[in-house]
């Protein structure tokens, strides 16, 4: 029973009867009221759950493929900033000496290793560098074949 209800009532404006009366409506109401918004927030709950399970497909807009013919041992800096941004890296090796050439994929080799990503080798003296995001599946085997004997000829 509210102050006003019993100030009301002393005074004999009211009976009590209405008092009850309304304070039973209004608790009804507030019960209403609470059990309205644990439905929604369920309902909400559901919903977030729901969302959480969806990926969108374009989570990476701006994907870049660098290509990369360096010309010198000194430009494999370069190379490895641009995996650091999470960039794929194809580095032709064609128009390198051979033992600047096997310093780069040492180098690059290191740096891949280090930001988890992955490296390969796709051509003659053409090596796909990968970063952490980025996943290279499958193999070419003619050309493993060959690169073998690159790589020995090369040291």
């Amino acid at each position: 029973m509210g102050v006003m209800n019993k100030f009301m009532n002393f005074l004999g404006l009211q009976e009590e009867e209405e008092i009850v009366e309304r304070e039973r409506m209004a608790a009804q109401e507030e019960n209403d009221a609470e059990h309205q918004e644990a439905e929604t927030s369920s309902l909400d709950k559901r919903r977030n759950q729901r969302g959480n399970n969806v990926v969108s497909i374009h989570s990476q807009k701006n994907v870049k493929v660098v290509l990369y013919e360096p010309r010198s041992y000194d430009e494999a800096q370069e190379i490895a900033d641009h995996l650091r941004s999470h960039r794929t890296v194809v580095v032709n090796l064609q128009r390198i000496r051979q033992d600047q050439a096997l310093r780069v994929i040492d180098f690059l080799s290191g740096t891949v290793y280090a930001l988890g990503g992955g490296i390969s080798k796709i051509g003659g003296n053409i090596f796909l560098c990968t970063p952490d995001t980025v996943e290279i599946q499958g193999s070419i085997t003619e050309i493993l074949a060959d690169s073998e004997q690159d790589y020995n000829r090369m040291r």
